[in-house]
């Protein structure tokens, strides 16, 4: 095959196959845990299939010895989740905000906050679970639990937030500022459209981070587990295809989430497009 009339060297067909490597490791697992989540109900968890069913799926629905309280660890995870996605989401904006102008410190307070990310995981939760202890205070899922959780996510959302707002072409403030416009309807009008996509970014990395978390929760969530938690214990009790009927929720829930977000993003892009396109118009009309 040829490109532009130039033969496709070696190293093309190397780099394919090891990309394709790549996408077998990553999606291969996937498919095998879709798979055997349909097994029937004397399967086991491996192949050949001993018919197919969706047995393992009801399992999920009931809270049993065997199964664990799936449905409301789902419940508090998807809680849990969607509420750190939006401080995440709301905090990384005010704080991208806020950096826009430098100020004493700014740098310093930069790699203060980020600097969690180096930290391991477990050494947070702990160091979160000891603190509550000395001050006398219970660890809860939406106190410590949440603060761990943020540890996790701000430091993700505040580096993509400032690479949204660092793009941002002032010349649109400063023409709203010269039609008058005060500081929040400059925000509001003009800063927060366009930074939008950038914003639900940050949320959805706030939310996938959240519901995916395991050890900044393991010490920190008090006597409710969360899914991760749950999937954890189930890990130690069950030996059955529930496990991999769980897989397959989860993987299509944060799908589903993503693919959302995208349309969603999508959406926004065109329609400011559409709008772009018809004040040139207009402009030349």
């Amino acid at each position: 095959m040829t490109e532009g009339g130039q033969p496709r060297s070696r190293s093309f067909y190397v780099l394919g196959f090891f990309f394709l490597l790549f996408l077998a490791f990553l999606y291969g697992p996937m498919i095998v845990i879709f798979v055997l989540s349909f097994q029937g109900p004397n399967g086991g968890m491996s192949f050949p299939m001993v018919g197919t069913s969706t047995t393992w799926f009801q399992g999920l629905l009931q809270a049993t010895g065997r199964v664990g309280d799936i449905p409301s660890a789902f419940q508090r995870s998807l809680g849990l989740a969607l509420l750190a996605a939006a401080l995440t989401a709301v905090i990384c904006v005010s704080a991208g905000m806020g950096f826009r102008r430098r100020f004493p410190g700014a740098a310093l307070l930069f790699y203060t906050a980020v600097a969690s990310l180096v930290m391991p995981s477990l050494f947070v939760s702990f160091g979160i679970a000891l603190g509550f202890k000395e001050l006398g205070w219970r660890t809860g899922l939406f106190t410590s639990g949440l603060g761990a959780q943020l540890t996790w996510t701000l430091p993700f959302g505040l580096m993509i937030t400032f690479a949204t707002i660092g793009r941002f072409d002032r010349r649109y403030e400063e023409a709203a500022t010269d039609l008058g416009a005060n500081s929040w309807q400059r925000f509001r009008d003009i800063i927060f459209p366009i930074i939008l996509p950038g914003i639900i970014g940050v949320a959805l990395f706030g939310f996938t981070l959240s519901y995916d978390e395991f050890a900044r929760s393991s010490l920190t969530v008090g006597n409710q587990n969360t899914l991760p938690l749950e999937i954890w214990a189930l890990t130690t009790a069950a030996t059955s295809p529930v496990l991999f009927a769980l897989g397959t929720v989860t993987t299509v829930v944060s799908f589903t989430v993503l693919t959302l977000a995208m349309l969603t993003i999508g959406l926004i892009v065109r329609r400011r497009a559409g709008g772009r396109l018809s004040a040139e118009r207009s402009a030349h009309g």
